[in-house]
């Protein structure tokens, strides 16, 4: 058992709050119902259980505990989503998606965090931030260049989906 010292864990448990929360920032400037210091607890809780999985490892090394760890994070995590998208649903409209995928991205983050891979950190959160920026423009002009089906948004029945 390798017992990792205080400044890595403020470091993991910091960097995790920080990237889980600045996810949380995107979707909260954007009025989405998932917020900073939501996904910012998301990632901190994510890194913490992971670093207490890692604790007892070797340096470096993923174990039989710390992998059921994760997995039981992942699981879970997907409650909370769910929860963002039935909060969001009216009549027969699936809402909230992205910011269910971003509860899911910040619990990632705070697991890679837990476990001090930087670098994957780092990329993860760059391609997360291209996505939420340049995504839904792109995405509509890729519809318009190739022709798919338009999104609607059916005031009467409540059916179809509106992009703002």
């Amino acid at each position: 058992m390798s017992e990792l010292d205080w400044p890595e864990i403020i470091a993991r448990l910091g960097i995790a709050t920080a990237a889980a929360g600045a996810i949380g920032l995107d979707r909260d400037l954007h009025g989405k119902p998932i917020g900073l210091k939501t996904l910012g607890i998301v990632g901190l809780s994510t890194a913490a259980m992971v670093l207490l999985a890692v604790q007892f490892a070797e340096p470096g090394k993923i174990t039989d505990a710390a992998s059921r760890v994760i997995q039981g994070i992942l699981t879970g995590i997907g409650f909370l989503g769910a929860g963002v998208i039935v909060h969001q649903s009216a009549g027969f409209r699936v809402r909230g998606l992205t910011s269910a995928a971003c509860t899911f991205l910040a619990a990632c983050l705070g697991i890679v965090c837990g476990a001090g891979q930087w670098k994957i950190v780092t990329v993860a959160l760059v391609l997360a931030f291209v996505l939420l920026t340049v995504g839904r423009p792109i995405e509509r002009r890729l519809h318009r260049m190739l022709g798919g089906k338009e999104e609607r948004h059916d005031v009467e029945s409540g059916l179809g989906d509106r992009r703002p």
